[in-house]
């Protein structure tokens, strides 16, 4: 994946394949152009032909992209392929709710544990993947490979999770909790807070 590409950019290549992904295949979308996925998707033309053209796939005059051969640049182009490996940290409603989303697959990307300083969650299963004390966080992200990170956990909490997790040697983070958290320039944090997103909403109707 390019370095160079905005960010905005990036953030609108899984909804490409999203939708591309879900077109038949009937012969009806063996090629598809550039206007015709940006009605699809409330977007313009031009800015769809921008964000596709990071991907290296050229589309055809008069008949589009080979649909086909656009979905595996932009799965190329997300390294979807390169099967990653995911822990969770904080087994609460939010962090159960994601441990039983099976949409991770789709991206390449397997949660393979929780972890949890509650010791009445130790040693159980959430969504067929087990629940580990937090003591062991550093040997099971070893363990398991992981390199990415969910934290769900109370705001309070969440700086010091980071930490741990990068100390057992995540790389990128995405993190539930209502709090900003920060991290060296060399691993990758994204801050989700959905009320925030929410009030945004509200405020628009």
């Amino acid at each position: 994946m390019s370095k160079d590409i905005p960010e905005f950019s990036l953030q609108r290549m899984p909804v490409y394949l999203n939708y591309l992904r879900t077109l038949p295949d009937d012969g009806t979308y063996n090629y598809i152009s550039s206007g015709a996925i940006a009605q699809a998707l409330g977007l313009g033309e031009v800015l769809v032909r921008k964000d596709l053209a990071y991907t290296g796939c050229a589309g055809r005059p008069k008949v589009g992209y080979p649909r086909v051969e656009l979905i595996a640049a932009i799965e190329k182009f997300l390294r979807i392929n390169d099967n990653k490996c995911a822990v969770l940290v904080g087994a609460g409603g939010l962090g159960s709710a994601l441990m039983c989303y099976g949409g991770f697959k789709n991206y390449g990307i397997e949660l393979a544990c929780a972890f949890d300083n509650d010791p009445k969650k130790a040693g159980t299963q959430i969504g067929g993947k087990p629940v580990l004390p937090m003591d062991e966080l550093r040997e099971g992200c070893k363990e398991y490979g992981a390199v990415m990170a969910i934290i769900a956990v109370p705001a309070p909490a969440a700086q010091q999770t980071a930490e741990l997790l990068i100390g057992a040697g995540i790389k990128a983070i995405l993190n539930f909790a209502p709090v900003q958290i920060t991290a060296s320039d060399d691993v990758k944090v994204i801050n989700i807070d959905v009320a925030a997103n929410l009030a945004i909403l509200a405020s628009m109707l």
